[in-house]
């Protein structure tokens, strides 16, 4: 509801004194049902008077045709009054005490009437306060009459949203009617004091709606009510109401625990007689401890003290030393109560500990009394292997010795283990072996005590130990192989002929499955490889009957790269004796033919070249070619050597040391007038001297077309003279089929290239670059083909291929020679890698 339908709107009427309408417009209907309206903007004086600012302020707030009027300060300042109206109950109560003779009051005379319900409130004007001091201020109340008519005037919209807020007509306003209804009286003072130099300036309104007590004698009376307060009970025994105890049992102490954790000495300081004043209340309360204090809202309320002080005096007497000592005794057995308790509940918590710390202890007990039980079974076990104190007979076999290691492995495997029961095999089995292998020669029975070993070593042999040297930790099995096995094969080595090569390969062969890695590796490295290097020394391959590749190659899959060493003595002695070899004795390739896969591809071909070679080139330099009378005697014996020597070494030698000759033979026989078909067969019957893998070389290739071009050249120019009938087209067909045998084989090979690479599997992919096409032939002949870390020359990267370094660039392979990068081609790096 807006300020205007309570106080109405300001005018100005011809008496200057201003008053309020009470109209109601349609602004404020529109105002109430449409809160949400456009407003406007809120001034300076409206911010800071509110409801009080100008006339001109509230112009703004409402619809106005008038312009802006300046502001008046010499007007007088208005207040709206207000006050508070006591209940309607309490006020018929308060008259009835006043009519029946009540009135303490020290006002003049009674109380004046209220004023009727009509009356309608008015506004205050003070004088004007003009600068001068002979001017005062002067109010006056205008009459009531004539205040609230506009109600005949209008539907009383006012009235009826009051009714419909729950307001009753004649009462005042507020939930409890406590609304006043007349406006505040002004009483005029008498002089220019300030307030209360003239005595009381209440008014009979103000009598009326506050009736309070305001004489001195009152007040002396209350000083002295007050003074005594510390000895006398401040709400009296008249009227109090009787006290509420309550009772608690043990369980609902133990249950709330408000003592928990504090000692008797504390409690007892806090309860100690402290007088508190409790002033935050209604009433003033006095408790006599912090703890009464702190409980204040669990007491039951005490009834209002009386007024009357005699009446006090005269209801009884009371005990605060008393009631302060029972309070601190119940204290007192309340905290014995908890800290039995606490105490109790201790006592229960060691019980459940010391439970569980018996039933562990029983439990750590058995385990004992069966870790006992069976350490005294092992003990008894123990006890059974073959001692100094045994007679002869009564010592275990080595079977019996074997069966009691199982039993302690299988029944008794955590004591076998952590005793390290194993390390008795040494001290119990070593003196039953060595019994037993002392007579036992391995180069006659290779196979002998062998299954005894393999027994032993599936009882002894640890997987976790993998010792690699002798020593103090080794396995028991292996120290004793190192004990035992060991000294009997030594001096069996010693003595043994390496050409008698049979048994004691059979020994190793049977044994290598039994030795661990390291012993095996230390019987050929120490013990048979330096006999074998003693005889290889003392071998001579001219008076020796026995060929050396039969004493030495059975060691191969043992030995494998260990025997390298071996092989640089032996191509000595074999290049020294083929010094005066001649190509017609095949004892030497008889001789050097089981080497060929055995040493190392450049090995081999150095070896060739240095030794071979040049005494085939020799006996093709001393070949005489006669198409009459041939002799090819010198030719087969190169030609023996064709699987000995890689195919760039033997096409080379025949094109230094054959086919210039050869066609040289051709082109003299060609200008003497020949014979064709006797050409053409000679040309055949070397052609098929040559084995296919020859002929499918390039160089081959092209000495035998450059024959059949020279041919040609001599059919169709005519050299020689007369020419025999039909020789141009015998000429001609032989080159013809010649060529299409070349065209046939390159699409054979081919074809077999083809399904070679898809045997190897699709997977593996067609070559895209020279790189690949280099992994593609390592991987078809086992060779080892893997870049070198952080190794490049002029930027490229380093290969490995097999023990050769090349290097790649622009498709063509670089190998590493001994002072420069040579150029090679694929086939020749292969075979050189071989």
């Amino acid at each position: 509801m807006s300020m205007s339908h309570l106080y109405g709107k300001r005018e100005e009427e011809e008496d200057g004194v201003e008053v309020e309408s009470f109209e109601v417009t349609d602004w404020d209907l529109a105002n109430e049902f449409n809160p949400d309206r456009r407003r406007h903007r809120q001034t300076k004086d409206q911010a800071t008077y509110g409801i009080w600012a100008d006339k001109d302020s509230d112009e703004d707030e409402r619809p106005s045709f008038g312009g802006k009027k300046s502001k008046d300060y010499s007007a007088p300042v208005n207040f709206v009054s207000a006050g508070l109206r006591k209940a309607a109950a309490e006020e018929k109560r308060q008259q009835q005490k006043e009519e029946g003779g009540s009135d303490d009051s020290e006002d003049d005379g009674p109380s004046a009437p209220p004023p009727p319900r009509s009356t309608a409130p008015q506004k205050l004007q003070m004088g004007n306060f003009r600068g001068s001091q002979s001017q005062r201020f002067a109010g006056g109340i205008q009459s009531g009459k004539g205040i609230g008519n506009w109600e005949k005037h209008t539907k009383g919209i006012g009235q009826k949203l009051l009714q419909k807020m729950g307001y009753q007509p004649g009462k005042g306003l507020g939930k409890n009617a406590q609304g006043i209804i007349n406006p505040i009286e002004a009483k005029l003072r008498k002089g220019k004091g300030a307030v209360g130099a003239y005595g009381n300036e209440r008014t009979q309104q103000s009598l009326q709606d506050f009736p309070v007590v305001d004489s001195e004698e009152e007040e002396e009376k209350e000083f002295q009510k007050e003074l005594g307060q510390w000895r006398k009970d401040p709400a009296g025994s008249v009227g109090k109401k009787k006290p509420k105890y309550s009772y608690r049992t043990v369980d609902e102490l133990k249950a709330k625990g408000k003592l928990a954790g504090r000692s008797t000495v504390a409690s007892a300081g806090e309860l100690a007689q402290v007088k508190v004043i409790d002033m935050t209340g209604r009433e003033q309360k006095v408790y006599y401890s912090y703890s009464q204090m702190s409980n204040k809202h669990s007491v039951p309320d005490e009834a209002p003290p009386s007024l009357s002080t005699q009446d006090q005096k005269g209801s009884g007497f009371a005990l605060p030393e008393l009631e302060h000592n029972l309070q601190l005794l119940i204290d007192l057995t309340e905290q014995d109560i908890l800290q039995s308790t606490r105490r109790l509940q201790h006592e229960k918590d060691v019980v459940v500990s010391l439970s569980h710390e018996s039933r562990a202890l029983q439990s750590r007990l058995e385990a004992e009394k069966d870790a006992i039980q069976r350490i005294e079974a092992v003990l008894a076990l123990v006890q059974r292997f073959p001692s100094g104190e045994m007679a002869p007979g009564e010592a275990p076999t080595l079977q019996e010795c074997a069966q009691i290691f199982e039993t302690l492995q299988t029944d008794y495997y955590e004591e076998y283990k952590i005793m390290g029961l194993a390390d008795l095999a040494v001290a119990v089995v070593q003196p039953l072996l060595k019994d037993k292998l002392h007579s036992w020669d391995p180069l006659k029975d290779s196979s002998y005590c062998l299954e005894d070993i393999g027994q032993w070593r599936a009882i002894l042999e640890s997987r976790e130990l993998h010792s690699s040297a002798p020593d103090s930790n080794m396995d028991p099995y292996h120290r004793l192989l190192w004990e035992v096995w060991i000294p009997v094969m030594r001096p069996c080595v010693s003595g043994w002929q390496p050409r008698i090569v049979g048994p004691m390969v059979d020994c190793v062969e049977v044994w290598a499955p039994l030795l661990p890695l390291w012993i095996l590796e230390y019987l050929m490295e120490q013990l048979i490889l330096p006999r074998l290097q003693r005889e290889v020394d003392n071998w001579n391959p001219l008076t020796d009957t026995v060929p050396i590749h039969s004493w030495i190659h059975p060691w191969l899959p043992l030995l494998q790269s260990r025997l390298e060493p071996l092989y640089p003595p032996i191509r000595s002695k074999l290049s020294n004796a083929l010094q005066r070899w001649h190509p017609s004795d095949t004892s030497a390739r008889l001789i050097l033919q089981p080497w060929k896969d055995v040493f190392t591809p450049g090995a081999w071909e150095a070896f060739m070249v240095k030794n071979i070679i040049p005494k085939l080139a020799l006996c093709l330099e001393e070949l005489v070619i006669n198409p009459h009378q041939q002799q090819m005697e010198p030719f087969n014996w190169v030609m023996d050597w064709e699987g000995m020597l890689s195919p760039s070494s033997l096409v080379s030698l025949l094109d230094k040391n054959f086919f210039t000759k050869w066609l040289q033979v051709l082109c003299s026989w060609l200008s003497n007038s020949p014979n064709y078909e006797e050409i053409t067969k000679w040309y055949l019957g070397w052609k098929s001297m040559f084995s296919d893998n020859l002929l499918s070389q390039p160089l081959i290739k092209e000495k035998f077309n450059e024959a059949l071009d020279i041919m040609n050249r001599a059919v169709s120019s005519g050299m020689g003279g007369y020419m025999q009938p039909g020789a141009r087209e015998n000429i001609a067909y032989l080159t013809q089929t010649e060529r299409r045998k070349d065209f046939q084989y390159e699409a054979m090979q081919e074809r077999r290239d083809a399904e070679s690479v898809a045997h190897r599997g699709i997977s593996a992919g067609v070559p895209t670059n020279f790189k690949d096409l280099i992994q593609t032939k390592a991987e078809e002949n086992n060779i080892v083909f893997m870049p070198l870390v952080a190794k490049r020359h002029e930027g490229k990267q380093l290969y490995t291929f097999g023990r050769i370094v090349i290097y790649i660039d622009r498709g063509v392979v670089f190998v590493q020679g001994e002072k420069t990068w040579v150029p090679m081609s694929l086939q020749s790096l292969i075979d050189m890698a071989k």
